[in-house]
């Protein structure tokens, strides 16, 4: 080897491999561990940080009422009981708030991916004069939080008699959450190449044939990490189901919570048994779809 093509590989060897011997790769490896290990205890801070109040609230679900109100807590009650459950599922309007909750969750989810879809098709694969604008708009709406704009909804909706109906509700989530789905929606369908549709456009599919038939299945992905956020903030929200839903027996989980504060004091103990109830089908359908949370996150995020 000529000494001209030696010195040209040392110079495409990276400064850390470069002039170092057993001894220096050695240290390199001790330090990469040492780094790993300080990273895994942070992370593993991070988790118990953020796992903490869960847990708590677990935990406080299942001690006996009066270690609640002690003074004395522990990080594991003397005793597990069911009490609590029990009282939470005893609370009037149980069975209602559920159903409630379903039908306008439900409801806003499926109509919003919808719309998110149509929308998101239409941005990502045609021109059209203020496209960019409308993006931009999607953004925009997107940082206004609805509570901001309480008083017009709750105007608007007196006026089209959608006070303590359903649908009034259904149409504020459905809209919450619809400039997030399109965008990030958008950003999975630019990712698909249009070739496909073309391909099925010339053996006899429609426009809307080929999008249903083709580019529609492969959105799975797209369509869940959009569902689950849609959901969360439709079945954690609380003020607009409280300002809107007047009648006890059509009020949302959420809403329903409040039957635990009385004039004699909170009822902790069947509050955060009520509160892990309400939390188990947002975590069963988040474990559902996580798989195809996390590559629609990655997918729609390499470019457009």
């Amino acid at each position: 080897m000529s000494a001209s093509t030696a010195s040209t590989s040392g110079a495409l060897r990276p400064d850390t491999e470069r002039d170092t011997g057993p001894g220096g790769r050695q240290v390199l490896r001790r330090d990469r561990k040492k780094n790993r290990l300080v990273y895994n205890i942070v992370g593993l801070a991070v988790f118990v940080l953020m796992a903490f109040p869960v847990y708590w609230l677990v935990i406080s679900a299942l001690r006996p009422n009066h270690e609640i109100r002690s003074y004395d807590q522990t990080l594991w009650p003397s005793s597990i009981s069911w009490d609590n459950f029990q009282r939470a599922i005893d609370q009037p309007n149980f069975g209602t708030a559920i159903q409630s909750s379903l039908i306008i969750c439900g409801v806003a989810v499926v109509g919003g991916m919808l719309l998110a879809t149509i929308a998101a098709f239409a941005i990502g694969r045609f021109r059209f004069r203020g496209r960019k604008f409308f993006m931009i708009v999607l953004l925009v709406v997107q940082l206004l939080p609805p509570t901001a704009m309480l008083i017009p909804i709750y105007i608007q909706l007196n006026d089209l008699g959608g006070l303590n109906e359903y649908w009034g509700v259904i149409v504020i989530y459905l809209v919450s959450t619809l400039p997030f789905a399109t965008w990030m929606i958008r950003g999975f369908i630019v990712n698909i190449p249009p070739e496909l549709e073309e391909s099925a456009m010339v053996d006899g599919c429609s426009r809307m044939g080929a999008f249903w038939r083709v580019t529609f299945p492969l959105l799975a992905p797209g369509l869940a990490a959009a569902a689950i956020f849609s959901l969360i903030t439709a079945w954690n929200e609380y003020l607009l189901a409280y300002v809107v839903l007047q009648d006890n027996d059509k009020y949302t989980l959420n809403v329903w919570l409040m039957n635990f504060t009385t004039s004699r004091g909170i009822d902790y103990g069947a509050l955060m048994a009520a509160s892990t109830l309400i939390a188990i089908p947002v975590v069963a359908f988040f474990l559902l779809v996580q798989k195809y949370m996390a590559t629609g996150l990655t997918s729609g995020a390499v470019k457009g």
